[in-house]
């Protein structure tokens, strides 16, 4: 059959209301799938989904005809965005990260970066377009079916509200604005969405970047808690908390006329590096420009966790009092002055510290486990028995808990 033979749109849209039903059955499928290949791998966007509509079908066929005729050819090409779902990202850098799972997850057939051919001086419409195979079993399920391909538009919340905008405004219209002070005008809110973008996707890398300094710390941190306190009641298993020799030193001391953000990100990196005296200098120094009480709490728990690797326990118990001033619903703050203690052999002032943290966080484990050795050390066994079995009714497969528990009832039997 010749494709360029003329059209017959009556006949053409009763044959495509007719299929209909089966497209929207088949998309209603292939949302699960694109949902369940995503969600597997820890990617929760929004998606929408359409079925084209026969006008919007009918525009694209005579297009795509007028384009076969201008060429020369005798047969135009498909319409591939028939079935179409759009994956919504909040972020920049989740678009490849999407587009690498669905290539694990569909035979992918082509990949089109709308927009990505604009020089730095024009705006417009960005998204990836991927046309992917329809799975062979939805195409057998669906005899009828005459499509073998759908489309995945992946895109960012505000590449998707631009090209809702631009949508409406210009294609719908079928009109392109000439006026000048419009397009402007148009260019310019492009600009400011594309700029939100970034610096959304900044705010991001700085929140990861920051989250994953922190986490660095507060492992450091606890080995050293777990070296300092457990030794006397599991020798075998503090040979292996050994600190490991520390990383060469490097300077990124930003100075004090720096942000706090910048000060706070040296002084993290500074501490993971055991660069203890590098970190307590800079925490210092953002606390010299006297921040929001919220913040300098934030501050002296960090620098007393500082003074506590560098063995100046006093001053350590100083930050994290000066926390508790600021915050007193810090119970890290607490339970980490309470550490310092314990290691200071001072064992009624640690128990009444994870006291104090058990009254906010009633449900901290490690307070409770804490605790449970401070009374070990006192020679109170039944309360260090209870507090041992709290701690395990909240986390029963607890090595070292039921190891203490063991000695806790040991000496109970004496």
């Amino acid at each position: 059959m010749n494709e360029l033979e003329p059209l017959n749109r009556s006949e053409l849209e009763e044959r495509y209301e007719r299929l209909f039903p089966v497209y929207k059955a088949v998309l209603d499928q292939l949302c699960e799938r694109v949902t369940k290949c995503l969600q597997d791998a820890g990617i929760h966007p929004t998606l929408k989904s359409r079925v084209k509509s026969f006008p919007s079908w009918f525009r694209k066929r005579i297009l795509l005809l007028q384009q076969a005729r201008a060429a020369g050819r005798k047969t135009v090409k498909p319409i591939n965005d028939v079935l179409a779902v759009r994956v919504i990202c909040p972020f920049m850098g989740d678009l490849e990260w999407v587009e690498t799972e669905l290539s694990r997850c569909f035979k992918v057939v082509e990949v089109e970066r709308k927009g990505a051919d604009r020089s730095f001086r024009e705006f417009g419409y960005e998204s990836t377009h991927i046309l992917v195979e329809i799975p062979a079993d939805l195409r057998r399920a669906e005899k009828s079916l005459d499509l073998g391909i759908f489309e995945i538009q992946v895109r960012t919340i505000l590449q998707d509200a631009w090209a809702e905008v631009e949508h409406e405004l210009v294609y719908k219209a079928e009109f392109n604005p000439f006026d000048e002070p419009m397009k402007r005008k148009l260019a310019a809110l492009n600009a400011n969405l594309s700029l939100s973008d970034i610096i959304f996707q900044e705010l991001r890398d700085y929140q990861h970047r920051l989250t994953n300094e922190l986490d660095k710390r507060r492992t450091n941190f606890f080995r050293k808690i777990e070296k300092s306190i457990d030794e006397p009641f599991f020798p075998e298993r503090t040979e292996d908390l050994s600190l490991g020799a520390p990383a060469p030193a490097v300077s990124e001391y930003p100075g004090c006329e720096s942000s706090i953000d910048e000060m706070l990100v040296a002084a993290l990196n500074a501490h993971n590096r055991d660069d203890y005296v590098a970190a307590i200098e800079t925490y210092s120094c953002i606390l010299s420009r006297e921040p929001k009480p919220e913040i300098a709490a934030l501050i002296h728990k960090h620098r007393g966790m500082a003074y506590f690797a560098e063995s100046r326990y006093a001053e350590a118990i100083s930050d994290f009092s000066r926390t508790l001033d600021l915050d007193p619903v810090c119970y890290k703050a607490a339970y980490y002055r309470g550490v310092v203690h314990s290691v200071l052999g001072d064992y009624t002032a640690a128990v009444r510290d994870f006291e104090t943290a058990l009254d906010i966080h009633p449900y901290h484990f490690y307070s409770l486990y804490r605790r449970s050795q401070a009374y070990f050390h006192l020679g109170d066994y039944p309360k260090a028995l209870a507090d041992c079995e709290s701690a395990l009714r909240l986390d029963p497969e607890n090595e070292q808990a039921v190891k203490m528990k063991s000695l806790i009832l040991d000496r109970l039997r004496m």
